[in-house]
């Protein structure tokens, strides 16, 4: 008897039907008739987030070392948009009744799936989130939590001291790389980093916001696109297994380790998909999801000072429904099995977004030195090594301690911490890299005041 071929699959179809769906998409989209809203920038990316993913996961030094499919997407997306690859879609259309291209409706279009509010972001975080607290193990969660700002402590430290001996060393100076290359880089992004780290250098007199962010904008994009890089090529050349968890943060084999695990029982019943569940887990990571924007505003009414991400609060929340066992776990379960359909579907289609959206070539080739690529350079691996140590010591398996405690502190937030743990294949271990992107975040808002009023004058 011989055994069927297995016919090759393009987004878990026959490769012959996901063609015949993608021609009528850009069909559609060469006509200027594409919907303008979820339905069409939906079918849109997923077009060009499969093809993509599938290229970079079959080149052989990009998937061996540089992240595979996830950077393809991500890079590949902003070098189509940075030589106007689109344009091409001009062609077949007229401008609108205000003189504006059919190629810059479409971009605008994705644009506001996933600005200014990040609303297609958000909506895949959220079940990122809470899916994957939920879907831990309760005792798990409780021993890993306890260690896991040690590590971050230990990415900071190194990342800022890397930095500023660097720019001693190359002669850009030691305080003016750690506070605009190395602070903006570990703080969170752009929106919850580089823009409010630039009022509080306008508040402290060093500089006007314009003049910071446009100085840290560079070195949040370059070290966000390090970061991608590092994390695949981490996991590729450090495999032993006393180093590399798999995807594991805490080290196996401790007298502990059998209470950590997932039971081959608690395994059955997450396997054992329900439609239903689907519809629990989507309005259960969303509610949380409001939640921890109730929060926000409640502290920002009590504390206006310090500013803690509405992520932040949602993980805290979530975690202390889980350590405190306070959901029945068919609830759970519905959450958990909502996030593995989110990420088995749709992150090839999240990185088309980042990569249009957030991914400036422009930027980072117009900051390209060798100065200044170095210390961002730097600072990345700084953090992955500082938190990798640190880590060990704490009971993590580095590898997987770098990645979160440190890349996902390095990296542009929300954003960064999907590239990066797609890069890694470790998306599983998202909300730790939410911990470091929010609350690290926040953390180093904090100490971002307390360096401009020692050393802003150094400048």
């Amino acid at each position: 008897m011989t055994q069927e071929k297995k016919v090759f699959q393009l987004f878990h179809m026959p490769w012959y039907y996901f063609a015949i769906f993608s021609v009528i998409v850009l069909t559609a989209t060469m006509l200027g008739v594409l919907p303008s809203g979820m339905a069409g920038c939906l079918a849109f990316m997923i077009v060009f987030g499969t093809l993509l993913s599938e290229l970079g996961d079959r080149l052989p030094i990009v998937r061996s070392y540089l992240g595979g499919g996830a950077i393809v997407v991500i890079f590949g997306m902003g070098f189509l948009r940075y030589v106007n690859f689109f344009g091409v879609f001009d062609l077949f259309t007229k401008a609108n009744a205000d003189g504006v291209l059919y190629t810059q409706v479409l971009m605008q279009n994705i644009e506001a799936f996933f600005k200014p509010t990040g609303a297609f972001l958000d909506f895949y975080i959220a079940a990122l989130i809470t899916g994957s607290i939920l879907g831990m193990n309760r005792k798990l969660l409780i021993k890993a939590a306890a260690r896991y700002f040690p590590a971050i402590l230990g990415a900071v430290v190194l990342a800022f001291g890397l930095a500023f001996v660097g720019g001693a060393v190359t002669g850009f100076g030691g305080v003016r790389a750690l506070l605009l290359i190395a602070l903006p880089i570990m703080g969170g992004g752009m929106g919850a980093g580089a823009v409010p780290l630039s009022k509080i250098f306008e508040s402290a007199g060093t500089m006007t916001a314009e003049e910071a962010i446009s100085i840290m904008n560079p070195a949040v994009a370059i070290g966000n696109a390090t970061s991608i890089v590092l994390a695949g090529i981490l996991v590729k050349i450090i495999t032993s297994k006393k180093l590399n968890g798999q995807g594991k943060l805490m080290v196996a084999g401790t007298a502990d380790a059998s209470e950590v695990e997932i039971t081959p029982e608690m395994q059955a019943k997450r396997d054992k998909i329900s439609l239903v569940n689907m519809g629990i887990g989507l309005f259960v990571s969303t509610s949380f999801f409001a939640f921890g924007y109730i929060a926000s505003k409640l502290w920002k009414m009590l504390v206006p000072s310090v500013n803690i991400h509405a992520y932040a609060w949602m993980i805290i929340a979530v975690a202390l429904c889980k350590i405190l066992d306070l959901l029945p776990e068919p609830i759970e379960i519905a959450c958990y099995q909502w996030f593995q359909f989110i990420m088995k579907n749709l992150t090839a289609t999240l990185l088309v977004g980042i990569g249009l959206c957030y991914l400036s070539l422009q930027v980072v080739i117009e900051s390209f030195s060798l100065t200044y690529l170095l210390l961002c350079l730097l600072t990345c691996l700084g953090a992955v090594v500082g938190a990798g140590l640190m880590g060990k010591l704490v009971g993590f398996y580095p590898v997987e301690s770098g990645i979160t405690a440190g890349l996902c502190m390095a990296n542009m937030g929300g954003t960064g911490d999907v590239a990066v743990l797609s890069a890694a294949d470790r998306m599983e271990l998202m909300p730790f890299a939410q911990i470091s992107s929010r609350l690290g975040g926040s953390i180093i808002l904090i100490i971002g005041s307390l360096m401009l009023s020692l050393l802003g004058g150094m400048l």
